[in-house]
């Protein structure tokens, strides 16, 4: 037991000697402990001052944010008042969607665009009696517009000599399943490059002989429909089939009022970034089968024009041609007319135009054989306005050869300037 009683002893002894150096740092820890709090106490006094600056400004922002909307309010009030819509009836509930009411049929944006173009020509002749030396040759007015998204149309009614004339009346849909472009109405039609074009927009005063000759006075138009496709690959390629009733039905199928048939192929090949190219190929079918007579006319084109991106504004050069050819046939006997044209246009300055044209066609009737040559000088006196001063030299087989003068002024109101179609 003696020997357990001095173990417990120096036990003891032994925690007193480690116990004794904490009591005596503990005055020192207290210290630091009290100064820790002090800091604490420090801190939270300034973040309280910093929460109730942050509360102050958030009350004062609320306040200005409350003016904003209420004079967002009122002013959607007002125009609510001048749109004649009763906004007090307006849903609050957020989780239904919004219901907008469209009024466009009353916007002004739907209206069709309207254009109106007047050409008059001066004419003096070096033989014969001066008469018909002024021709109010035509005023044209166009209506454009977009139906709906996938639907437009164009109307162009002329009036020419006293009479009203419907020139073109068609509405056309694009972006249909195969990239296909359908047309239903009356059009004047893709055969070549020239007779698709509006008179006052051509490079002269008047179509190609042969335009005039083989398809009709004033070139080919008919009442039907029409495809349209362009296609890409080694350059663009465009074709058209156009199934229609020709205004040109007597003078070229005898009045039968049978559908002629039509197939237009042209392609186009960006040369170099100044220069392009195009050729093409028509062919016009149709019959009459009271007399007997199957009328067939193939054309060719070409077109090359060189246009410098940075000095298009000034330089154009286009050189252009077309060959036709006509066939009339009366219980499989017929014979076969030629014509054509080769002109080319220079753009001397920004607003002058200088060009030249060759005309040659044999007679469909007798063969006579006529020919012009037709130079001209153009100045765009602005966007809207051109006068063109030209002159015709005509020698048809057996006669004398014609001269004549001609003054021409075209001047156009509205969005679509000396449209070409």
């Amino acid at each position: 037991m003696t020997r357990h009683y001095h173990a417990v002893v120096a036990a003891l002894a032994a925690v007193l000697a480690l116990a004794a150096p904490a009591f005596a740092q503990q005055p020192a820890d207290q210290r630091r402990v009290d100064s820790l709090a002090a800091e604490v106490r420090a801190l939270k006094a300034r973040l309280d001052s910093l929460r109730a600056q942050v509360e102050r400004a958030g009350a004062g922002a609320a306040k200005r944010d409350t003016a904003a909307t209420d004079e967002l309010a009122a002013l959607r009030s007002a125009a609510a008042a001048a749109a004649g819509t009763d906004t007090s009836r307006q849903r609050t509930d957020t989780t239904t969607p919004t219901q907008f009411v469209g009024r466009e049929r009353s916007q002004t944006q739907l209206n069709p665009e309207i254009t109106a173009t007047g050409d008059v020509r001066a004419y003096a002749r070096t033989e014969g009696v001066a008469r018909d030396n002024f021709d109010p040759r035509e005023v044209e007015i166009g209506f454009q517009a977009a139906l709906d998204p996938y639907t437009r149309t164009k109307i162009f009614i002329a009036l020419e000599g006293g009479e009203v004339d419907v020139e073109e009346l068609y509405a056309y849909w694009t972006g249909l399943p195969g990239h296909l472009r359908f047309d239903i109405g009356k059009f004047r039609q893709q055969f070549g490059e020239l007779n698709r074009w509006h008179l006052h927009a051509v490079p002269e005063t008047e179509y190609p002989l042969a335009l005039t000759t083989f398809l009709g006075k004033e070139g080919l138009g008919g009442t039907g429909v029409s495809l349209y496709r362009a296609i890409g690959g080694l350059g663009t390629h465009e074709i058209t089939a156009q199934v229609t009733q020709s205004a040109s039905d007597e003078q070229l199928f005898g009045a039968g009022g049978r559908p002629t048939y039509l197939v237009h192929l042209r392609n186009f090949w960006q040369l170099t970034p100044s220069t392009y190219m195009q050729i093409g190929g028509t062919a016009l079918y149709g019959t009459n089968p009271d007399s007997a007579l199957r009328t067939k006319v193939g054309g060719l084109e070409f077109r090359f024009t060189w246009r410098p991106p940075a000095r298009a504004l000034y330089r154009d050069w286009t050189l252009r041609g077309e060959l036709y050819a006509l066939r009339k046939q009366y219980s499989g006997s017929g014979t076969t007319r030629l014509g054509g044209y080769a002109s080319t246009t220079y753009k001397l300055g920004q607003r002058w135009v200088a060009g030249v044209r060759y005309d040659y066609v044999e007679s469909p009737e007798t063969g006579d054989i006529t020919r012009q040559v037709v130079p001209s000088l153009t100045l765009w006196q602005s966007e809207w306005v051109l006068l063109r001063g030209q002159y015709t030299w005509a020698k048809t087989a057996g006669a004398s050869a014609t001269n004549q003068f001609a003054l021409q002024a075209v001047w156009a109101v509205g969005p679509h300037k000396h449209e070409t179609y």
